[in-house]
């Protein structure tokens, strides 16, 4: 029995060091372009690095038991009868405990004061979104600009989004910003976002404003292009789209 164990032990060993090295290697996660995402990102990763010693033991203690103890043509007789190993079971308790624990403080508790940090500036840009099945509405209300076409914001700019919806629930979510908040009717719900990156959905399919909740047959092409630019071409956007606003009165 104890070879057995140092047998599983070595292949959880060797398990968990490849499955480390190819969460270290691959590059699963799409671009990020928002200082939230960074964060989110940060605890993906974490959470992945803590998941494959886990997923590894779990596959050692399976896969060497079907090699090891596999029936082989025997008979059915019962094995011997095992009445407990209490140091392996509150190894596991304790281990599991402290990982739990440590999850909930970081990146759980210190990743959410530090999307949130800084929440009320007042020189936040305001955008309203609208949700109704299948569209998105984008209203700018302190430029005076409505847009039902793409969604521009100004890079490195925090950025409060008031959502909401007319019909059913939708979410407002960008996956270039990893940040989603529920469309409720006769609701507003807050988000902050701060892009950092400049990008559109054109070179990146990751800046495109998608809903999220499912809502219906027309779910799949409820989303809007996302454009995120310099400051300047932003107020250049808002001029533009003004002038047309003024024409169309």
């Amino acid at each position: 029995m104890r070879k057995d164990f140092l047998l599983a032990g070595l292949l959880w060993l060797v398990l968990t060091a490849v499955g480390e090295i190819v969460a270290v290697q691959w590059d699963y996660l799409p671009h990020a372009a928002a200082e939230q995402a960074d964060i989110i990102d940060e605890a993906f990763e974490i959470l992945v690095y803590m998941a494959v010693p886990v997923m590894a033991f779990v596959f050692a203690a399976v896969g060497y038991s079907f090699i090891r103890f596999r029936r082989n043509g025997q008979g059915f007789e019962d094995g011997p009868p095992v009445r407990g190993h209490k140091g392996v079971i509150g190894g596991w308790i304790g281990i599991t405990t402290a990982l739990t624990l440590l999850v909930i403080v970081y990146p759980g508790a210190v990743g959410w004061f530090e999307i949130h940090e800084g929440d009320h500036t007042p020189d936040d840009l305001v955008v309203q979104v609208e949700g109704s099945r299948w569209t998105w509405k984008v209203t700018y209300p302190n430029q005076q600009v409505v847009s039902f076409s793409e969604m521009v914001l100004p890079v490195d700019q925090k950025t409060l989004f008031e959502v909401t919806a007319t019909d059913v629930v939708h979410a407002f979510w960008v996956p270039a910003f990893r940040m989603k908040i529920d469309a409720v009717p006769g609701r507003t719900t807050e988000i902050r976002i701060t892009p950092d990156k400049t990008g559109t959905e054109e070179l990146d399919p990751g800046f495109r404003m998608q809903c999220a909740e499912l809502c219906g047959l027309g779910h799949f092409v409820m989303k809007m292009p996302v454009r995120v630019v310099e400051m300047d071409e932003f107020e250049a956007w808002v001029a533009q789209n003004t002038s047309k606003a003024s024409i169309g009165r």
